[in-house]
C-alpha cells in the first residue's frame, strides 16, 4: 500500500455537537436523566475532514458558519485538529448550526439539527482555482450551491468526487439531481438512499436509482449489515467488520473521510471501501463524533487482521 500521500478538500456542514448520554433512547414526552454530557465540533463533512485528517491527509475545509461562539469554536477545533480552515468562513449576522444528540448504552443515537440562519448560498468566493493541489474532494448536500460549484470543478480537471448521501428531505432530493451527473461516488445510509429513491422496493433498485441519476458508483452503509453498492460492473457486498458499538456518532461521516482519503492516495475502489469500513467500525468504538476516530495504523491492522 502506498504511503498517506492525500490532498483533499471537503466543502459543507461544520456545526457544534451537544451530546447528552442516557440509558435508552427517549419515547414521546417527559424527561430522562443523562449520565454524562458533551461539547465538541461536528457536521457531516467537517467530521470527514477530521477522519481524513487523523489518518494523515492534508485536509482543506470550505464553508459557512456564523460569527459566533459556535462559529468560533468550531473553526478553532478543526484547525486543533490540522485541518486547514482558511476557507471556513464566519459571516456576520449569521447563525452557526447546532446539533442536539442523545446517545444509549448500545451506541444508537438520535439526532436534532440546527442547519444555521443567514449563510449566504453564493460559493463565487471559492478558490476553485485551487483544485490542482488536490487528489480527491469531499461534499455532503448542505450547502449544494457550494458542492455543485466544486464538483463541476473537479470533473473538469479530472478529480474524484465523493459525494456524502445524506438526504434529509425534498429539497435535499431536488439538489441530488443536479448533484449526481458531477459525481463519481455516491455515499448513502439507507435512510437516506430510501428517501431518495422514492418508490424503489428494494435496496438493489434504489441503488440502481440513484446510478441512473449520473453517478459512477452508488453504494449504501448498512451498519452491522456492512455496505453494498452499484456501479457499472454491477452489484457488490462486503460485510461489516464486527467491533462493540459504543456510540455510532460521526461512523458515516468517518466512512466518508477515509474513503477520500484512500481515493486520493490511488487505492482501488473495493479496498478502498473495506478501509472505509474499519475506520468507521473503529470510530464505533469509543465515544463521541471525534475522539474515536483512528490513525492510519489501526484501520489498516484491522483490514488485514480479516481475510475475504
Amino acid at each position: 500500500m502506498p504511503g498517506p500521500t492525500a490532498r483533499l478538500i471537503c466543502l459543507g456542514l461544520s456545526a457544534l455537537d451537544i451530546t447528552w448520554e442516557v440509558d435508552t433512547l427517549p419515547q414521546g414526552s417527559g424527561k430522562s436523566r443523562a449520565s454524562d454530557l458533551r461539547e465538541g465540533g461536528g457536521g457531516m463533512a467537517a467530521n470527514a475532514a477530521a477522519a481524513a485528517a487523523k489518518l494523515g491527509a492534508a485536509v482543506q475545509f470550505w464553508g459557512r458558519a456564523g460569527a459566533d461562539d459556535a462559529g468560533r469554536a468550531m473553526k478553532a477545533q478543526l484547525a486543533a485538529l490540522g485541518v486547514d480552515v482558511t476557507q471556513l468562513r464566519l459571516f456576520e449576522g449569521a447563525r452557526s448550526s447546532l446539533s442536539g444528540i442523545v446517545v444509549d448504552r448500545r451506541g444508537e443515537r438520535m439526532i436534532v439539527n440546527f442547519r444555521g440562519t443567514g449563510l449566504p448560498a453564493d460559493p463565487g468566493w471559492l478558490p476553485l482555482t485551487a483544485l490542482p493541489g488536490a487528489d480527491a474532494v469531499l461534499a455532503d448536500p448542505r450547502w449544494p450551491e457550494g458542492a455543485l460549484a466544486l464538483f463541476g470543478a473537479a470533473r473538469k480537471q479530472g478529480l474524484p468526487t465523493v459525494l456524502d448521501g445524506d438526504v434529509g428531505d425534498a429539497a435535499d432530493a431536488a439538489w441530488f439531481d443536479k448533484l449526481l451527473p458531477h459525481t463519481d461516488h455516491a455515499i448513502f445510509s439507507a435512510p437516506g438512499l430510501a428517501h431518495y429513491a422514492t418508490g424503489a422496493c428494494t435496496l438493489d433498485a434504489q441503488l440502481h436509482f440513484a446510478l441512473a441519476r449520473g453517478c459512477r458508483l452508488a453504494a449504501v452503509t448498512l451498519g452491522e449489515h456492512g455496505l453494498r453498492w452499484a456501479d457499472a460492473s454491477g452489484l457488490h457486498s462486503l460485510p461489516a467488520f464486527a467491533v462493540q458499538a459504543v456510540d455510532t456518532t460521526g461512523a458515516g461521516d468517518a466512512f466518508h473521510g477515509a474513503f477520500a482519503f484512500a481515493l486520493g492516495a490511488g487505492w482501488p475502489v473495493r479496498r478502498a471501501l473495506r478501509f472505509s469500513a474499519a475506520v468507521a467500525a473503529l470510530k464505533c468504538q469509543r465515544p463521541g463524533g471525534r475522539a474515536g476516530l483512528p490513525d492510519l495504523a489501526s484501520a489498516l491492522a484491522l483490514v488485514d487482521s480479516i481475510k475475504e
